[in-house]
């Protein structure tokens, strides 16, 4: 029997939540699959990196690629410059792609123009904002995917409504959430909040990496509504290095606002399940809040995860720092809906997609 030989390629930190699960299903099944990891390397320090392929248990990538940092179209050309000989020597049977960043979209391209057939992790996700790189690359890349895997109702319509075949979608659910709930254990021992000093359910926690807030005058201003809200709570903000190097001088000195260097998942999720609530401008976060049922306050003018909205567990603030005064109020109106947890949110979407994949011809 004939294995089918499957390679994912991750390059940033929310990618390798994504794939990990499904390494983990199709490794488990080494008489149907072969598995191929890449890694891009577009995040490429040891905080957003490689720690998450010690703590994910994903092991070491067969490849390498170093892409690391550059324009948009710099990133994209590098990736597909150097991933092309790669899938030529390998010549899978179908390469997967997880989320919507350049590696995403520079891998599927490859993919495609060679002939090997795309699975796209994460499919039908729109925010309806084009200036959004993101979503450019998740439009894009659906195109080019021959298998859709789709986290939340509402994509198959957004693919359906873009000519997608409507026997190429198949609805499985979160992988991301997978990883949480395979590591649910380790991330409740980790004990990050009370070696912080902090109390549970006492704090804020903050991640803020979008260009839209942090390349601009914006940032200096969610920087101010920060130390206005520590006045009435502690927060915490792991930043992220390109973040940080945008903060005006002494803005993080404010009493009762900590600014720290980017966390391991397993402190990160331990945080964010005793925080408050969560401030960000994260799409993988609004997910990850609303599975554990922490309040999120999302600093974007749209969307991809709407679904968290109509749940109940996430408002949108817009790109309007001064709401960040709000939170208290907010977080109060949150709780007192409800919040649900979408379908298939279960910790089984890796296992539908590999049931998706074994019954490929």
């Amino acid at each position: 029997m004939t294995r089918a030989k499957i390679l994912s390629v991750v390059g940033t930190r929310p990618n390798f939540m994504k794939t990990g699960p499904v390494q983990a299903a199709l490794a488990a099944r080494p008489d149907d699959f072969e598995t191929v990891l890449v890694h891009t390397g577009q995040h490429y320090d040891a905080a957003m990196s490689d720690i998450f392929f010690e703590q994910l248990g994903i092991g070491p990538p067969d490849h390498m690629l170093d892409v690391g940092s550059g324009t948009h179209a710099q990133q994209t050309a590098r990736v597909m410059e150097r991933l092309e000989p790669v899938l030529e020597a390998e010549r899978p049977d179908l390469v997967l792609v997880p989320g919507d960043v350049n590696s995403t979209l520079a891998a599927a391209l490859v993919a495609a123009k060679l002939h090997i057939p795309v699975g796209h992790i994460e499919a039908g996700l729109r925010s309806f904002d084009r200036t959004m790189p993101e979503e450019i690359n998740r439009v894009l890349t659906d195109q080019m995917s021959e298998l859709l895997f789709t986290h939340s109702p509402e994509a198959e319509q957004h693919l359906l409504a873009e000519g997608c075949d409507a026997e190429a979608i198949h609805y499985v659910g979160n992988t991301m959430i997978d990883t949480l709930v395979a590591l649910r254990s380790r991330i409740e021992a980790e004990g990050s909040i009370e070696a912080r000093g902090l109390a549970r359910g006492g704090f804020v926690l903050v991640t803020l990496h979008r260009p839209a807030l942090v390349d601009g005058p914006l940032l200096g201003e969610v920087m101010r509504q920060l130390a206005e809200l520590a006045r009435i709570i502690p927060v915490l903000f792991p930043a992220h290095p390109r973040t940080q190097k945008g903060m005006e001088r002494g803005a993080a000195s404010a009493p009762g606002l900590e600014v720290v260097d980017p966390v391991g998942y397993l402190e990160f999720l331990n945080l964010l399940s005793g925080a408050a609530a969560v401030l960000t401008d994260s799409g993988g976060i609004q997910e990850e809040s609303t599975f554990l049922g922490i309040p999120c306050l999302t600093l974007r003018d749209s969307t991809e995860r709407p679904v968290t909205v109509d749940m109940g567990t996430n408002v949108l603030l817009g790109l309007r720092p001064e709401r960040v005064v709000e939170l208290p109020t907010l977080v109060e109106e949150i709780r007192a809906r409800q919040g649900k947890v979408p379908p298939l949110w279960d910790g089984h979407a890796a296992d539908r997609i590999v049931d998706v994949l074994l019954e490929r011809p």
